[in-house]
């Protein structure tokens, strides 16, 4: 079975944007990850219509954050369709590592299903900062991409069911 990389697509195969407001929010840890996949992510919203001024792009300390600024964003932002969470943790010598994905996973889950609208998980969990570095434009794509392909198609899923 051949393994897909989302940053490999059909364009034609992605929604327009331009009836969208979505906002990226970038964890500040590993910064040079996270900004290479913020960077690929409001790039991709951009390339397919989302205007300019209906890309909200916000900063968090770090990936543990990222459930929060979502909720938050979700709350003061009435005119939101998603929210893209991006972050990056790498495997260390301590339990950390799972401590932070599994809150991360959840929280990013919590927060959808709280306001019924798409939040979109592109936090890498790596073993390694090379496994990161590949995965943020390296030889498996850019995982910032990936999420905004996946808002935009959760964007067209949303409007098709309300």
């Amino acid at each position: 079975m051949k393994k897909t990389n989302l940053s490999d697509y059909d364009p034609s195969a992605v929604p327009d944007g331009s009836p969208y407001t979505i906002a990226v929010v970038a964890a500040e840890w590993n910064p040079e990850v996270t900004n290479a996949m913020l960077e690929g992510a409001v790039e991709t919203l951009k390339e397919h219509g989302v205007k300019t001024e209906n890309v909200i792009v916000r900063h968090v300390p770090g990936t543990f954050e990222l459930s929060t600024a979502a909720d938050l964003l979700y709350h003061f932002t009435p005119r939101l369709n998603a929210v893209i969470c991006i972050g990056c943790v790498i495997q260390g010598e301590t339990r950390h590592f799972e401590f932070i994905c599994q809150a991360v996973s959840q929280g990013i889950t919590n927060v959808s299903l709280k306001h019924g609208r798409p939040v979109i998980f592109s936090v890498l969990t790596c073993d390694t900062m090379q496994q990161a570095l590949d995965r943020a434009g390296g030889k498996h794509g850019n995982k910032g991409v990936e999420g905004a392909i996946t808002a935009l198609k959760m964007c067209k899923f949303y409007r098709e069911c309300v």
